[in-house]
Formats: C-alpha cells, sequence, structure tokens
C-alpha cells in the first residue's frame, strides 16, 4: 500500500518530490542511492538490472595450479654429505630398528583421558614407518640417505612437490601431536613396550613454513634396553618441501638436522627460481 503522506507529497512543488522518492523507498540508508526492491517504489514494475556478479562469489575459486617439480629438480635440490659433515657417508642400507621399533602399534589403554588421541599418534607412527608424513608427492620426487658413521646414525632426505595446501594442513597436524601424543605407549610386533615422547623442535627460519619434532622411544628391544632418538623436519618452498629424518639407537645430532635444512632449502629456492643450485659446502 502507498502511504497517505506519500500522496500528499506528490501534488507538492519539485523540491517536494525528492521526500516522495525517498518516501515511497521506506526512506534512504544515507547512502544517497534509492532501493529498487522495496514494493511501493513506483518503478517496481520495471524489470531492474542485471547486477553483476564478482568472480568467485557464488562459486568457490579453483584450485591453484601445483608447480610439480620435474625428476631432475628434485634430484638437484637433494643435499649432499659435504653439507652435513665429515662423518657422514652414502647410506648402505635401512636400520634395521626401522622395523623392530616404528613398525608398533600404540597402547590406547596408555590414554586415561582424550582416548581419541591414540589414533593420531599411531598416524605418526606409521607415517614415520612408511616415511610419508607430509602425505604422498604430486608428480616426481627424489629420495637420499646417509650414515654417521660416528653416532650411529642415519638420515632420510626426501624432496618433493605436494601443493601448498596439502602442505600447510599436513604442518598444521604436525605442530598438534606434541600436545596429543605428549607421551604414551606403543608395542612392536615381538611384543616388546616402549615409552614414546613427543615434542617440538626449533628450525631454522627457512623457506615458507616449517615444523620440527622430536620423538622418543625408550624401552626394551628383544629383552636388551634401547632408547631410539628420531628428529623430523619438514619445510615448505611454494609448493614443493624438502622432509628429513635424522636419529637412530645412540641419540641425534640437531646440529645435522639443522645444516641439512638450511643448505637444502637453498638449494630447493635456486632449483625452483631456475637456476643451478650452488656448490655443497665440502
Amino acid at each position: 500500500m502507498i502511504r497517505p503522506s506519500c500522496l500528499v507529497a506528490s501534488a507538492l512543488t519539485a523540491g517536494m518530490l525528492l521526500s516522495t522518492a525517498a518516501c515511497s523507498n521506506g526512506g534512504g540508508d544515507g547512502s544517497g542511492s534509492a532501493r529498487t526492491d522495496s514494493p511501493a517504489s513506483p518503478a517496481s514494475s520495471v524489470p531492474a538490472s542485471p547486477v553483476a556478479e564478482e568472480p568467485g562469489a557464488a562459486s568457490a575459486s579453483p584450485s591453484p595450479s601445483v608447480r610439480e617439480l620435474t625428476a631432475a629438480e628434485a634430484r638437484a635440490a637433494l643435499i649432499t654429505n659435504s653439507d652435513l659433515g665429515s662423518q657422514w657417508t652414502e647410506s648402505k642400507g635401512v636400520a634395521a630398528w626401522h622395523d623392530t621399533l616404528l613398525k608398533s602399534k600404540v597402547d590406547a589403554s596408555s590414554f586415561i583421558t582424550d582416548k581419541g588421541n591414540a589414533q593420531q599418534c599411531q598416524k605418526l607412527l606409521d607415517g614415520l614407518y612408511s616415511e610419508d608424513l607430509l602425505g604422498k608427492p604430486r608428480g616426481a620426487g627424489a629420495v637420499t640417505g646417509f650414515d654417521d658413521s660416528d653416532n650411529d646414525a642415519q638420515m632420510r632426505y626426501e624432496v618433493a612437490s605436494y601443493g601448498k595446501n596439502a602442505l600447510d594442513a599436513q604442518l598444521k597436524w604436525l605442530s598438534t601431536l606434541p600436545d596429543l601424543c605428549d607421551q604414551f605407549t606403543a608395542v612392536n610386533g615381538k611384543g616388546d613396550r616402549q615409552t614414546v615422547q613427543v615434542i617440538e623442535t626449533q628450525l631454522p627460519h627457512e623457506g615458507d613454513a616449517r615444523q620440527g619434532l622430536r620423538v622418543t622411544m625408550n624401552g626394551k628391544l628383544e629383552g636388551d634396553p634401547d632408547t631410539l632418538t628420531l628428529d623430523f623436519a619438514a619445510v615448505r618452498v611454494g609448493d614443493s618441501a624438502l622432509s628429513l629424518t635424522n636419529g637412530g639407537l645412540a641419540g641425534t645430532e640437531h646440529q645435522s638436522t639443522e645444516q641439512a635444512v638450511q643448505a637444502g632449502t637453498s638449494r630447493l629456492q635456486d632449483v625452483l627460481a631456475g637456476k643451478s643450485p650452488a656448490p655443497t659446502q665440502g
């Protein structure tokens, strides 16, 4: 219905017609423009002009393209033992503790509260064993390994493309593990029980995002006391990342982890920029 006050206003002078327009639209919003969707508007019978839709307003924006490394680029981005120190040599094979300790099952009864966290801790152990804590790479990747003869340790180092969103999600999950899996019990295939502790470690401020963890498994292996200590480190550079595990039954040298992160990030950045990586430190 048209309000009577507006009918009166329509008979007044041209100056008063401005008040009529505002009245017929139910008042202004302070922006100086009249609404066109009011049923009382005299122009309501005229179809409104279509409003241009902003890009992405009605549908999700497409996923950004992933810059996938080629096989040659991934190999070029790998570090060498010269980046780590004279005690590191090319690996001669996977250490025995990889199967005997990492292939373990979480004892859910060790979680007095928040028993759902046991699943996250099992995911951690499974990822360490299968060596895919960052998920499955997209496209090519490259892996290398080193042995530390002085400290009876081993390092596995990988470079691959995953996609920024996927990497950020995995890094965020990894950052929750020191709280979710602070300490728990795991049992290997031979029934040996290990007390597992997970803490966060600090990494050099390299790349676009990073996360460091230290996992310690303390107990008995075939009746003998043992302690496995592993550093895990991951650094995202664009859509790609480097990741590594470093440690063994005699502990881990965190300095070697930091050296690998610094040298590896620089090499990966060079490769992604289309440059030849700088020579290793030697």
